[in-house]
């Protein structure tokens, strides 16, 4: 009697049937989601975010920017601009302008989230096509376990700065690693105790973890302003007297490095907006974000100019990190001040790398492995190999030229910004088949490539001309015209721009009638949870007849 292979309702093949099925069989049934939607493809962090899941108020999404602003690199921004010959003036005009556009940028894209609850990876579909979009999210995933390896370098540098104030023998703890390990062995037991520390938080769900931002944004600021009052104090107000150090048409162009520089800092960011903003209790909540981020950034972009103005007053040195500035209280006041600021860094630094590359990174990796991978799962991937697999400390001091890759990565994800926008609110006039985006088969499919070439069109004319400006940033060797460098330090504003209107240009000349809809349509909508349950009854009903069928 001849033997019927058993195959499970996933389409795995097991053994025969009466027989016990294979080992990577059952491994491959144990590591799957209990979530896990076939026919969607799709989990439970992937699905409309219910209703019960919207918690997200005014007040998080200001503390959010708090946040995400109030870290060592946030510090940083107007103080290194400083070192490039701006004064303190002009460097916190140039983060507020940039930060102001990115803003909106940011903004406007997170309404898509807001309006459908559903994430970036998802929303992508609509514009992208569903394969097509894949890419997209492929890129910002790589990105952003790059960043979260960087942000952890950051982060071990805080622990540091507290070991150093608990404990001022560390400081002459004697190095025992080799030269080109690229980090000593003060630095790698920061690191390590930074790790440990970050991993309980990433098991805390994003709409929950909410409540450590507030605490964030209330501590931190305080550390920011006591710094600075200090600083003012010890310099009598001698900081206020630097100027510009270039002129003329340098000056500009050094001005508009800086604005590019500042946006592409948040470019991610921007593109991943609805991942957080899916959360929002409604869409009004999430338009705090175009004053909070500005502001936050602005201020403690301040704090930074003072901080670097007054350290070279103070110590002929100028310290445009926050870290190095206390790590020069060494009195017993002083060890517990620079404590106390290490710590407020330290948090700060660790919800930024949590809400602006963890979770977005792990968002990516749920949509393109939905079957095994949710957002806890993902962050926890993401934590290893952004923290270790990239081995962050060693390109930080040796792979300058991977770094200035990374650095010039907005000319990428610009256009991605520019092509949804474009798409959801002026071919689309924002509305969406919410389902249907979960749907391969669907009418966001576009082809049988999943492709909607108008967008990958629109794509290319936002990065392509920037090549050429960007190649010499990462290879020195390579020479090119300086109007291709030029436009480069435009890179931001052009690539969003080009994408925007070449997008629009095209979608005008051929729109994609397949799917462009007369009514918007919700996970909320009572008539379309009906049909869904509808249809599982029907398939529950037609499985357990085959069942029935087999079993005779």
């Amino acid at each position: 009697m001849s033997k019927e292979v058993a195959v499970d309702s996933y389409g795995v093949q097991g053994g025969y049937e009466g027989e016990s099925t294979g080992l990577w069989h059952r491994f491959v049934k144990r590591i799957e989601l209990d979530t896990y939607e076939k026919g969607l493809a799709s989990n439970v962090d992937l699905d409309p975010v219910p209703p019960e899941k919207r918690t997200w108020n005014w007040w998080h999404f200001i503390s959010y920017w708090i946040s995400d602003n109030f870290t060592p690199s946030g510090w940083r921004k107007a103080s290194s601009l400083m070192s490039l010959g701006m004064s303190w003036k002009i460097a916190l005009v140039n983060v507020c302008v940039a930060e102001c556009l990115i803003a909106a940028v940011i903004t406007v894209n997170g309404y898509l989230g807001a309006k459908y609850h559903i994430s970036f990876t998802v929303l992508s579909r609509a514009a992208f096509g569903y394969y097509f979009s894949l890419l997209m999210i492929a890129m910002r995933m790589i990105v952003g376990t790059f960043w979260y390896g960087i942000s952890a370098y950051s982060g071990a540098e805080c622990v540091r700065s507290m070991l150093y104030a608990i404990w001022p023998s560390f400081r002459n703890v004697s190095n025992g690693l080799p030269a080109s390990a690229h980090i000593d062995t003060q630095l790698m037991t920061s690191y390590f105790l930074y790790f440990l520390f970050c991993l309980p938080l990433h098991y805390v769900p994003i709409h929950k973890i909410r409540f450590l931002f507030t605490v964030k944004a209330i501590t931190v600021p305080i550390i920011g302003f006591g710094i600075m009052g200090w600083t003012i104090a010890q310099t009598d107000g001698e900081i206020w007297k630097t100027g510009n150090l270039v002129h003329g048409s340098e000056l500009g162009w050094v001005f508009m490095s800086g604005i590019y520089s500042n946006m592409a800092g948040w470019a991610t960011l921007a593109v991943n907006a609805p991942d957080f903003t899916r959360y929002a209790i409604s869409p009004k909540h999430s338009y705090t974000m175009a004053i909070a981020l500005p502001a936050t950034a602005t201020l403690i972009a301040f704090f930074g100019v003072v901080g670097a103005a007054g350290s070279k007053i103070m110590w002929g040195e100028q310290k445009w990190d926050p870290l190095v500035f206390i790590d020069m209280w060494t009195s017993k006041g002083g060890r517990a001040a620079a404590f106390f600021c290490a710590a407020g860094f330290f948090l700060a630094q660790a919800l930024a790398n949590i809400s602006a590359n963890s979770i977005s990174a792990a968002n990516d990796l749920n949509c393109l492995f939905p079957r095994f991978i949710n957002i806890r799962r993902g962050q926890y991937i993401v934590a290893v190999i952004g923290a270790w697999a990239f081995v962050p400390w060693d390109i930080l001091t040796s792979a300058t030229s991977f770094l200035a890759f990374m650095n010039g990565y907005g000319i990428w994800l610009a256009p991605i910004c520019g092509i949804m926008i474009s798409d959801f609110f002026i071919i689309r006039k924002r509305k969406l088949d919410t389902w249907a985006l979960y749907d391969k088969h669907g009418i966001y499919r576009y082809n049988k490539y999943g492709t909607n070439w108008r967008a990958a069109v629109a794509w290319c004319c936002g990065w392509v001309p920037l090549l050429p400006g960007f190649l010499p940033n990462v290879n020195s060797s390579i020479h090119v015209v300086s109007g291709m460098q030029k436009l480069y330090k435009l890179g931001y504003f052009y690539g969003f721009s080009a994408a925007f209107v070449s997008y629009l240009a095209v979608s005008w000349i051929w729109p994609p009638h397949e799917n462009l809809l007369e009514r918007a349509v919700y996970s909320d909508d009572e008539q379309v949870i009906m049909a869904r349950d509808e249809e599982d009854m029907i398939e529950s009903s037609g499985a357990e007849s085959l069942e029935k069928k087999a079993s005779h």
